[in-house]
């Protein structure tokens, strides 16, 4: 697996561990949400700063991003869609 897919499959696993949608992610990161969406396609090529916001967001160290997975490990669920409302 290439780095950039890498990448993008841990990114990607722990956003959806964390409950975010690309949206949500990309906006407390002051990024696009197209943008995220290409880097967990791992079609985009991501700078170290970039890396670092996303890290900072995800409260992960940079290097959680680059941890090659399991080759018998399944490809990260996506959140269920639609917008989450809060009860009172």
């Amino acid at each position: 697996m290439e780095t950039r897919a890498i990448i993008g499959w841990n990114l990607r696993q722990l956003r959806v561990e964390k409950g975010l949608s690309q949206e949500r992610l990309a906006f407390a990161a002051g990024l696009d949400r197209a943008y995220v969406g290409r880097v967990e396609r791992g079609s985009e090529n991501v700078t170290v700063s970039t890396l670092e916001m996303l890290a900072k967001v995800l409260e992960v160290p940079v290097a959680a991003l680059f941890r090659e997975p399991a080759k018998d490990e399944p490809q990260p669920a996506p959140l269920k869609a639609g917008r989450k409302f809060q009860r009172d």
